[in-house]
């Protein structure tokens, strides 16, 4: 298994729990656990490898993603009431997630002799697109579009930094850390520290 598969592999399984999680607030049945949870999983990947050409696309080449996400949310079924608060372990989730993700759809991009554009491109969409897929079926708000956080951003970043490492000839492994690093100091900043972007203020008109 290469470092891509297993990143791969760690972002399916934790934002598994992220979907099964976000499935208990709305009080779904087992079914709609596994559904949110795989929809969540493999949702950014999916894209990801859609939008490069990838054949097959990485989870059905391999079904243990699918299997690995669907006991994520059996276990999360029948432990959910365990957790004190839901949403606050959600956020933290997903935020080790978004990290992992991002850093494995750089390196797939990478792999695959992207541009450094698409490189960048794919490592956000890898870490958002399962995220905001889950929130809109949960009727959420999506993390991603909440006003003035840090998520694409903090995406973004991450990506960016994988290819500045390259550039100064560190090794694969160091930029892909290094991705994750970045993406989820940022997240976590945002959620702690209260980090955020400017916002559009409308004048009032004269």
């Amino acid at each position: 298994m290469t470092l891509t598969d297993t990143l791969d592999l760690a972002a399916v399984l934790v934002f598994a729990l992220t979907g099964a999680l976000t499935a208990s607030r709305a009080q779904l049945d087992i079914v709609g656990f596994i559904f949110v949870a795989c929809l969540t999983a493999i949702g950014g990947g999916t894209l990801r490898d859609l939008l490069l050409g990838r054949d097959p696309v990485f989870w059905v080449s391999a079904p243990e993603y699918i299997l690995l996400a669907a006991g994520a949310a059996v276990l999360v079924f029948f432990t959910a009431h365990l957790f004190e608060s839901r949403y606050r372990a959600i956020l933290w989730l997903d935020a080790l997630a978004l990290a992992v993700a991002v850093s494995a759809g750089v390196g797939v991009a990478l792999s695959m002799e992207a541009r450094a554009v698409n490189v960048v491109t794919m490592g956000v969409a890898t870490g958002c697109f399962g995220g905001l897929m889950r929130d809109v079926v949960c009727n959420e708000v999506p993390l991603v579009l909440k006003q003035g956080e840090l998520y694409a951003t903090a995406a973004f970043a991450g990506a960016l930094s994988a290819l500045v490492a390259l550039q100064f000839d560190l090794s694969l492994a160091v930029a892909l850390i290094a991705a994750a690093v970045v993406t989820f100091i940022l997240r976590a900043g945002s959620m702690v520290f209260g980090w955020t972007l400017p916002v559009y203020r409308p004048r009032p008109p004269r």
